[in-house]
């Protein structure tokens, strides 16, 4: 098991930056996938950036080049570096980690942290 813990939500202006933490309760190296999600009112959660098993990385289309994801295994921390932020990009932003165990795999959600871009 794992909790996740989400900060850096706010109210930003169109063309401003904000940077995302998910701080795990354990090690994140041992744990498979961790991503960002997000969901905008009204729409289902779809995928916004993940570390894939070897630590490769997935971005949706829509942030590719605009987003950022990183990670610093030693704070246990997940980070989602996100600039020239559009209304669009508003939505509730979810930290993920997938962790397969016992011939299946379990996903952990964070509470997840509110993202605001006004016009």
């Amino acid at each position: 098991q794992v909790q996740l813990v989400e900060s850096g939500g706010g109210l930003v202006q169109a063309g401003g930056s904000l940077r995302l933490s998910c701080a795990a309760s354990r090690s994140i190296s041992s744990i498979n996938t961790m991503g960002w999600y997000r969901q905008a009112p009204g729409n289902q959660r779809e995928l916004v950036a993940r570390f894939t098993r070897g630590g490769c990385t997935n971005y949706a289309d829509s942030v590719k080049g605009q987003f950022t994801i990183s990670r610093d295994n030693a704070k246990n921390t997940v980070y989602l570096q996100m600039n020239s932020l559009k209304p669009e990009d508003t939505g509730v932003y979810y930290c993920n980690a997938r962790i397969e165990a016992f011939g299946g795999s379990y996903d952990y959600w964070g509470q997840g942290t509110q993202v605001t871009v006004s016009s």
